[in-house]
């Protein structure tokens, strides 16, 4: 064949291009499948049954448009949620993140057998959540542990679990308990990956450990901040097993936050529409604290490059 007539020759198909292009789509495919699966069609699902009464029991399934968005505007019960789930997440953020920080500095010192320390500190992460909390109920019960230890001080201990003004304070303390680990290996690994000289550089210039910790430290660490200050948002939104096993959303609704609640119209009261509405409600709220902080990190996140 003459060279003149190569430029008419038609291109092969399977260009160098298309081959790399299918070799990505091919290992993305499993990740793509899971995410489609598995997140986008559920939540596809659960706006669809909002808008349905759905009674298992009766086994009807009725159309009703907006109306339980019009119930959920109506719930005499949802301010006291919201107000129950918002007092869980201050209180495990803050208690989390700040004990996990101050131990991340403890255990960041080079001290013989400071490992042992660092495991003992994350093995609860590994624990079981359902045994970890069933250990803890019996533990705070009014004649449990607890109260043991404290009336062998002279101490009469309240009922931990039944008192409206210990039971969320325990919920949190075992959930901090349980999860302070994760974030302290977190802060752990950026802490050592702050580099040295800028504190041998500020101790020269006459700064104290406080003041490195702020100026160096904290700036230093903030992207790891931002990550578990999310971790640990989101985490605290969707909590179920401890109300579950503690205190069942007691005394009253003062422990019942949104998750527990959505479970008891669900499959308690087999409202499942109802449910799939507070659903919605709880990924609204995820979405929207989620994006509020990403914002944030332009202000309180510091990127070395």
């Amino acid at each position: 064949m003459s060279a003149s007539a190569l430029p008419n020759q038609k291109p092969p198909f399977w260009t160098i291009a298309r081959r790399d292009a299918a070799a990505g789509y091919i290992f993305i495919a499993p990740q793509l499948i899971g995410i489609i699966t598995f997140v986008l069609v559920p939540l596809g699902l659960v706006f669809w049954y909002s808008l349905h009464e759905w009674n298992v029991l009766a086994a009807s399934f009725n159309f009703v448009g907006a109306a339980n968005y019009q119930m959920l505007l109506a719930d005499p019960n949802l301010p006291s949620v919201l107000l129950a789930s918002a007092i869980f997440s201050a209180g495990l953020v803050i208690l989390n993140m700040t004990l996990a920080l101050l131990l991340a500095v403890l255990l960041d010192q080079k001290l013989k057998g400071i490992v042992v320390f660092r495991t003992l500190f994350f093995s609860p992460v590994v624990v079981s959540l359902v045994a970890w909390t069933i250990v803890w109920s019996f533990l705070l019960q009014n004649n449990g542990g607890i109260n043991g230890l404290l009336s062998m001080l002279g101490i009469e201990g309240p009922n931990w679990l039944r008192t409206p003004t210990t039971a969320m304070i325990s919920v949190v303390v075992v959930q901090v308990f349980k999860n302070v680990g994760l974030n302290m290996i977190l802060f752990l690994a950026a802490l050592q990956g702050v580099p040295k000289e800028l504190y041998e550089a500020a101790r020269v210039d006459g700064a104290g450990a406080f003041k490195q910790f702020r100026r160096i430290t904290l700036p230093l660490i903030s992207p790891t901040i931002l990550l578990t200050s999310i971790i640990t948002i989101v985490g605290s939104l969707q909590v179920f097993a401890q109300i579950a096993v503690l205190t069942q959303g007691g005394p009253g609704m003062t422990t019942t936050v949104l998750v527990y609640y959505l479970y008891q119209q669900a499959f308690q009261f087999h409202f499942f529409g109802y449910g799939s509405t507070l659903s919605i409600l709880l990924f609204v709220i995820v979405a929207v604290l989620t994006f509020v902080q990403w914002q944030l990190r332009k202000r309180i996140v510091f990127y070395e490059n």
